[in-house]
């Protein structure tokens, strides 16, 4: 399962669908800008969970962002705090605004949307993605409940198949690695 299964696998449909309502933009084009638009949003953020400090930091993010509303709430999309809270999970994935022009523009050079609507779509998409994740990992029970810890290292066995930075479908060493830095940084 890659991050766009994830999407859809926990109640995302509703929300691509009021994302590409807002955009004027069909299914297959909805979902053809998710296609390109998530996997450089999971390879941020493996770069960000490979930092010292980073699992601890998403756990802590997905425990107290209640990001899965994004997803259960779909009319969310059309919001401006959505927007400002995915621009801002844009600044930590990945780090700049050039970053995600660019990201828009590779985007739009495969799908033949304007990369004009891809930039807007892009912190939505990013919401979307952290509501994906906090909806996984809550109902795996990786999140901090009241008295008692995070469950960092069964956190990072789900992320490893959804983390598959090589796109080789080979995500164990990419997950190895990041357990690995996790358990050296601790």
């Amino acid at each position: 399962m890659n991050l766009n299964e994830l999407l859809m696998s926990v109640g995302g449909e509703a929300a691509a669908g009021q994302l590409g309502s807002r955009f004027g933009l069909d299914e297959s084009q909805t979902k053809a800008a998710l296609e390109q638009l998530i996997p450089p949003l999971g390879n941020g953020l493996q770069r960000n969970i490979s930092s010292d400090g980073g699992v601890d930091s998403l756990l802590n993010a997905l425990s107290v962002g209640n990001h899965g509303q994004y997803l259960d709430n779909p009319e969310l999309i059309n919001g401006e705090e959505t927007t400002a809270t995915g621009n801002s999970i844009l600044g930590h994935l990945l780090g700049s605004k050039e970053a995600s022009r660019e990201v828009a523009a590779n985007a739009s050079a495969q799908t033949g949307i304007g990369a004009d609507i891809l930039k807007q779509m892009l912190p939505l998409v990013a919401t979307m993605v952290m509501g994906s994740l906090s909806k996984r990992t809550d109902q795996s029970g990786y999140l901090a409940r009241p008295g008692s810890p995070a469950q960092p290292e069964g956190f990072l066995s789900m992320l490893t198949p959804l983390l598959d930075s090589n796109r080789d479908g080979s995500a164990a060493g990419d997950g190895l690695g990041m357990i690995g830095r996790y358990l050296r940084n601790r």
